[in-house]
């Protein structure tokens, strides 16, 4: 499937609105007037109070103004309308904490009970919704490191949740229900356990299909294709994109078997280095089957939990419909190869590949890495045969189980909705049936590309990605215990081994969904939205979010840290910033996709400049390049390269310009800037 059939999979899919059912408060409202006139008008002023109806907690509304009225407000995610009767309404709340807004003056209460059993209520400061995610942001700046910053956002978030109490049994009550609560609610969503399962099966596959040598396999036969300095470079970049499914396995396996051929063609480390590690994440990020898409997904879909009352697509479809606007993953691959084929460089890797080509000195001199330790080994066992089909088998099994569940899970759908439809309520399940009805969901009858559309977007992602790793990882045992590779102790062993490096990513995700749940009941999303509302063109927040994104990337090292800790917010703002505006919807929604692609792309971006990041790390490592150097020289390309992504994003949606002429106009602007500051290496 090519780049731009994937890019446009869903765009035809239409996303609508909910529509919200206006509905009377669950409340008693005293002494209504018979036969008055009663108006729907702004409520302009009040007060509140808490009193005791029945054993249950009331909300009683009081406002100087006159007469009885009706008037609607939001309580929680839900709109009602609150009805007033000599200037008073009652409204009935729950325990714990409670939001309510009124054209965007927002009241965050606290219900909470005394000892005594007698109801009182605490109004809290909206300032106080941003502490979770800003203190896990400011942690993981001061500290870089993402796990435990979570966590503490996670913490201080259920201690604003809980009204703040400040005595001892207050304080433990907080930090158990961190695990009781949402820690846990976290691990009982379904969809949550099903992201898990197929990162941890994706990663047994990976390590299983490295250490029977079926990946050095494959890189061995293609490396056979480079006879000089350019060939050298574009295999490595070509197996880059091979290894698609993982970038630590990408950067690992090439880094280490390409390092050979390029030294023999004097091609500096610095340059291996920076190919490596700038197809390895990109890569990963695109691609629609990798140990990424479990985590994105699941962010994703923390995001989109914070929408309440809105129509969103799956998870996995609005990945595929954001990949449009993926610019600085496709356009990093493309830039490699034009710096490849044009033999230029500049700035610094400009004097690494002349030390390397004149001088023959590929390494930089200087000290090394020295985090072997913290490396899983991913080289083949001792007399490991190296066939190459002993990775490919595997990895075609995950892409055709994918799309064949992506199409039985999307004929099922189709098939439920289409027995709703008058005189299809006995249609026999099967493909064809589906197919050849469905442009029956159309009044004015479906497109092709509007039923493929209909099929994907009601197809269960989650289910068709656990049906692929589970295939995908029972193949590659097969073939290695089957091959006398290895026994099955070892093979189990190493597919364990494959769960573990899995495990700080799981352990991120489940702190993210933690975080995104108190940010939701806390609705952190809607109080940044009322304060950005007429101060951000929702066309800037694209561009504001990847600046964010960056420099949390950079300053962290982890890109997927970054994802999580942003996308439960960003992707709330967004929509509450675009619906706010009065943009068209289909406006809005790209918008969103932008969003949720510059949010992936700037955190790849960031980490690319990060001397902390992993992926650098063991890009350094892999080639045996000094690590300074290796950033020092990456760095200016990644900074052209985000920048011109992240003007282009801006523009894509302001202008609705089409990806291809996005595209273009990247590659043109980044040929330019190599043919005026690039130098020619001349070998």
């Amino acid at each position: 499937m090519s780049m731009r059939t994937k890019c446009h999979f869903l765009l035809f899919c239409t996303f609508l609105l909910l529509l919200f059912s206006i509905k009377k408060a669950d409340c008693q409202v005293n002494n209504q007037v018979e036969g008055a006139a009663i108006q729907i008008v702004p409520l302009l002023d009040y007060s509140l109070k808490i009193v005791e109806i029945q054993k249950q907690p009331i909300l009683e509304f009081t406002t100087s103004q006159p007469g009885s009225f009706k008037t609607s407000i939001i309580y929680g995610k839900e709109p009602i309308i609150l009805q007033f009767t000599d200037n008073k309404a009652q409204l009935k709340v729950e325990e714990g904490i409670n939001f309510l807004n009124t054209d965007c003056n927002l009241e965050l209460i606290y219900v909470g009970k005394r000892d005594d059993g007698v109801f009182y209520s605490k109004k809290m400061p909206l300032w106080l919704s941003l502490l979770p995610p800003l203190i896990a942001i400011l942690l993981a700046l001061i500290f870089r490191e993402v796990i435990v910053s979570l966590f503490t956002g996670v913490l201080v978030g259920a201690f604003v949740a809980s009204g703040m109490g400040l005595g001892v049994k207050e304080f433990f009550m907080v930090l158990w229900s961190t695990i009781t609560k949402y820690v846990t609610n976290a691990l009982t969503d379904s969809s949550h356990v099903q992201i898990i399962v197929f990162s941890l099966m994706i990663g047994g596959m990976v390590a299983i299909i490295s250490r029977n040598g079926g990946m050095a396999g494959v890189v061995q036969k293609l490396s056979k294709l480079a006879t000089s300095a350019k060939r050298s470079q574009l295999i490595t970049w070509l197996l880059g994109l091979l290894i698609f499914f993982d970038d630590y396995a990408n950067t690992l396996i090439v880094g280490n078997t390409m390092r050979a051929t390029t030294d023999r063609f004097k091609v500096s480390r610095e340059k291996l280095a920076y190919i490596v590690d700038s197809t390895a994440a990109p890569v990963s990020s695109l691609a629609f089957i990798t140990t990424w898409i479990g985590f994105e997904i699941g962010q994703i879909e923390a995001g989109f939990a914070g929408l309440k009352g809105v129509e969103t697509p799956t998870a996995y479809s609005a990945f595929l419909n954001s990949l449009e606007y993926s610019f600085y993953p496709v356009l990093t691959l493309i830039f490699i190869v034009m710096i490849i084929l044009m033999d230029q460089d500049f700035g610094p890797m400009y004097k690494a590949e002349i030390r390397a080509r004149k001088k023959g000195i590929v390494a930089p001199q200087k000290g090394k890495v020295t985090r072997e330790g913290d490396v899983e080994d991913l080289s083949p066992i001792e007399n490991a045969p190296l066939r190459w089909y002993n990775a490919i088998i595997p990895v075609l099994g995950v892409i055709f189980v994918t799309i064949y569940g992506l199409m039985e899970t999307g004929m099922e759908g189709c098939h439920e909705l289409l027995l709703e439809k008058e005189g299809l309520d006995t249609l026999v399940y099967s493909w064809t049936a589906v197919w050849e009805n469905l442009d029956k969901l159309y009044p004015q009858g479906g497109t092709e590309q509007n039923k493929l559309g209909t099929l994907v977007g009601n197809a269960d992602s989650y289910t068709a990605l656990l049906w692929a790793s589970f295939s995908g990882l029972g193949l590659a045992i097969l073939l290695t215990i089957g091959g006398r590779i290895m026994g099955l102790v070892d093979t189990m062993n190493t597919m364990m081994t494959g769960f573990k490096s899995m495990l700080p990513a799981v352990v991120i995700l489940v702190l993210a969904w933690s975080l995104a749940e108190i940010t939701g009941e806390l609705h952190t999303a809607d109080f940044l939205a009322c304060g950005f509302l007429g101060k951000l063109n929702p066309y800037m927040l694209p561009v504001v979010i990847f600046v964010l994104a960056a420099l949390i990337s950079f300053s962290t090292g982890s890109s997927w840290g970054t994802m999580a800790i942003l996308y439960p917010i960003a992707i709330p703002i967004t929509w509450q910033v675009c619906s706010e505006s009065g943009i068209p919807l289909d406006t809005q929604w790209e918008i969103m996709y932008n969003v949720i692609a510059t949010v992936l792309a700037a955190s790849v971006v960031g980490d690319h400049c990060s001397p902390i990041s992993d992926t650098t790390i063991l890009s350094s490592l892999a080639t045996d390049c000094n690590h300074i150097e290796h950033v020092r020289t990456q760095l200016p390309y990644a900074l052209l390269v985000g920048v011109v992504s992240m003007i282009i994003g801006y523009f894509a949606t302001l202008l609705g310009t089409p990806y291809l002429l996005n595209i273009g106009v990247g590659i043109a602007v980044l040929y330019g800037v190599i043919k005026v500051f690039g130098r020619k290496i001349d070998g």
